[in-house]
């Protein structure tokens, strides 16, 4: 079983007993949302599902969304309604990918994590990866997107996997050394000198900033384990992993940082979902620039 990434090889030897895999394609693209579709219709990975951040991995509008923010997230008997519509089962393992950089499949592999599917990981190097070795791929020449509809039941919900941090919680929490934030959004936008999504600028008081591609190498690949946690230990000065919460601007590039905490050996860490984009939208909270 897989629980944090899969590397290219490791994926092509599983599917090789296609009954014990599923991959899905998180490609997206904030400026333009139909472009993961696009992409996907283009070429993918031959049996991928497509899973769409808006679409499918959030609930903007709905009364029970499980989260605030820009991206809301669906509660869990939703987002096992539609695992069920596409046919995973918990015997299966998940791998994901995207072609950003895991921005958007790291949301994906939280959610699964969350519902209680352990067996899922990331495809180190992405797409970029796959396609470099020579993997197999398929498109969709009519553009459309396929999945199956023909699952008899939602997939079962297990136990909450990771921890989903609420905003009344964090603001009790604000400077106290039992909560660590981590804010994984670029510099400019963490300190406040641009923001091109939400309507406040800056970062909730006391974040530590770790943009997430910095957990990346120059190939896409995730650094090695032994350098993420000589990185994390340096970021936290002391501050004991356990008490990190992750966010970003709406709670999905905030993965990536949670992911290799994990890789790194430091344990499973808090996701804030509602993330900048719901703190900020209560003008009674603090901000903080610079």
């Amino acid at each position: 079983m897989y629980t944090t990434l899969i590397s290219v090889a490791q994926l092509q030897t599983l599917q090789k007993t296609p009954h014990s895999v599923m991959v899905f394609d998180c490609s997206f693209e904030l400026i333009q949302p139909s472009a993961g579709d696009l992409r996907y219709a283009e070429s993918h990975i031959a049996g991928a599902i497509r899973a769409d951040l808006d679409r499918h991995l959030s609930a903007k509008g709905a009364p029970d969304a499980a989260s605030a923010g820009r991206h809301p997230l669906p509660s869990r008997e939703n987002f096992s309604a539609w695992l069920g519509s596409v046919g995973l089962t918990p015997d299966k393992q998940a791998v994901v990918y995207d072609r950003q950089g895991v921005n958007y499949c790291g949301r994906l592999w939280w959610m699964l994590k969350w519902l209680g599917h352990d067996a899922v990981a990331v495809l180190d190097g992405g797409w970029q990866a796959w396609q470099a070795a020579g993997g197999a791929v398929e498109s969709d020449s009519k553009g459309t997107i396929h999945t199956p509809q023909d699952a008899a039941s939602n997939y079962p919900l297990g136990p909450v996997g990771y921890a989903l941090a609420a905003t009344e919680t964090i603001v009790k929490q604000l400077g106290r050394p039992a909560q660590t934030l981590i804010d994984a959004r670029a510099a400019p936008r963490f300190r406040g000198e641009v923001e091109p999504l939400d309507p406040v600028a800056g970062h909730i008081p006391g974040a530590l900033n770790r943009p997430f591609a910095q957990n990346l190498d120059a190939q896409g690949f995730f650094k090695s384990p032994e350098l993420l946690k000589s990185e994390f230990q340096t970021l936290l000065a002391g501050r004991d992993p356990a008490t990190v919460v992750h966010h970003c601007g709406s709670g999905v590039s905030a993965v990536p940082n949670l992911i290799a905490m994990e890789i790194a050996g430091l344990g499973k860490t808090a996701l804030y979902a509602g993330s900048w984009s719901e703190w900020c939208s209560d003008p009674s909270r603090p901000v903080a620039q610079g």
